[in-house]
């Protein structure tokens, strides 16, 4: 856990904030912690030298922004309790980005990863510019489009053998939100 943390937003139980190299241990240990919880969905670096070049990545490059969801409450305020990425990010026209995301074990099924989409939602609109948010879901991971669902993402289609997981060509279900489904739901 990073002292005197700044987030990006906050909410009730979480802030986001961005990725630093720093996080690697907090990170790498509760991937690792997770193995059962993300298979074979989600395969986060549980290695620091793995952490390192995919948290370079998410800094580095202006495609992408990577957000951790932090725990504000609890026992261990600070507490990295998951992540949501935004990737391939397109301008222009577009303002499209494709979110990626995972919660780590401590924190599954608690509700901070809806807090944390809530914000990272709002972030990329307002503070990003961007119009759209898309996500790709393998249909047996009901988890997690529970989470999209319950976060006013529609159904927009499904991609047969859409991305290469796990030593397969994986179905994915295709969802969406935009900055006018957003407007009418709390913030």
């Amino acid at each position: 856990m990073l002292a005197d943390v700044t987030y990006l937003a906050e909410g009730p139980r979480v802030g986001i904030r961005h990725f630093s190299l720093q996080d690697a241990e907090e990170f790498t240990a509760h991937a690792g912690e997770s193995r059962t919880l993300h298979h074979p969905w989600l395969f986060p670096p549980v290695e620091t030298g793995a952490y390192t070049a995919y948290a370079r990545r998410l800094i580095e490059d202006p495609a992408k922004a990577g957000f951790l969801v932090c725990e504000r409450d609890g026992d261990a305020p600070g507490r990295i309790a998951g992540f949501i990425n935004i990737n391939n990010i397109v301008e222009g026209a577009f303002l499209s980005g494709a979110l990626g995301y995972g919660a780590f074990a401590h924190a599954a099924g608690r509700g901070l990863m809806g807090e944390g989409l809530g914000l990272v939602t709002r972030y990329a609109f307002r503070t990003l510019g961007l119009h759209r948010l898309e996500v790709n879901i393998q249909p047996g991971n009901e988890a997690s489009i529970a989470l999209v669902r319950r976060a006013g993402f529609r159904l927009e289609g499904y991609s047969p053998d859409f991305l290469h997981i796990d030593g397969a060509w994986r179905d994915h279900e295709r969802w969406a939100i935009t900055a006018e489904m957003l407007s009418g739901r709390p913030l």
